[in-house]
């Protein structure tokens, strides 16, 4: 894994758009040229939905169960996003029984990172909850992003992640670094959302990434059809992927493994 971002995003309040932010991060980087494998922690799916992936030999339940060089090709499938350059490490509902493991067990996915090779970026999307499988998958990144959306429960949820990550780096995870909090869903008007964001910035101060996502409906609209965002028509769609890339930009700035 030499000289890859491993990067970990990651919500403790479900409904924020946490996948929502890996595949438009995934989005950016196939855009970008760099060959990225998304890794699907969440026993929901819907990154592997929204990237077309169709497993058909394995998973990452079957990794996290047993991490060797088969099991890791046998659960690698290309994304329908393009004809190389982006792979998806397909999620599976199976995988819910490694969230009920003891917490001895967050070493699984870091084992098996020194079979996944060729890439420039993995992207691992966490479960929105904080059990074995979200602490798994922050074990085995260099830089975490918290995704969070501009409302009291989901700011409150962002402390409860940041106590997760510095508990991490204190004892499974000693290199694991914050990259910082993404915003989603922002909408320009809201007095309330204001509120929340003036909130966010008075108790994260410069971990507050830049730029914010805007609420716009093309998003949706490009992971339903299983399109990338940055190939999605509209203006909306190229406001969100300029989006985007700001912040691949700032997370390739971080240490890389």
């Amino acid at each position: 894994m030499t000289s890859v971002l491993v990067l970990g995003v990651c919500s403790l309040k479900g409904g924020v758009g946490k996948t929502s932010v890996t595949l438009g991060l995934a989005s950016a980087a196939l855009e970008r040229g760099l060959r990225t494998l998304v890794i699907d922690l969440d026993p929901q799916g819907d990154s592997t939905m929204a990237l077309g992936a169709r497993p058909e030999h394995g998973d990452v339940a079957d990794v996290l169960a047993d991490a060797n060089e088969r099991t890791i090709a046998a659960a690698t499938v290309l994304s329908s996003w393009a004809d190389d350059g982006l792979d998806v490490l397909a999620g599976s509902e199976r995988s819910a029984v490694h969230d009920r493991l003891q917490s001895t067990d967050v070493d699984r996915l870091r084992f098996a990172l020194p079979w996944i090779r060729g890439y420039d970026l993995v992207l691992i999307d966490c479960p929105p909850s904080l059990g074995s499988l979200t602490r798994t998958g922050l074990t085995a990144c260099d830089r975490a992003i918290v995704v969070t959306e501009p409302g009291l429960f989901a700011v409150m949820a962002v402390g409860r992640a940041m106590r997760t990550i510095d508990e991490l780096r204190r004892e499974a995870a000693p290199s694991l670094q914050p990259l910082g909090i993404v915003v989603n869903r922002v909408r320009a008007r809201s007095v309330e959302q204001a509120f929340r964001l003036e909130e966010l910035g008075n108790l994260y101060g410069p971990l507050i990434l830049q730029p914010f996502v805007p609420e716009r409906a093309a998003l949706q609209q490009a992971q339903g059809a299983a399109q990338p965002v940055h190939a999605w028509p509209g203006a909306a769609a190229a406001e969100l992927a300029k989006t985007f890339d700001g912040l691949l930009d700032r997370a390739l700035r971080a240490p890389r493994r």
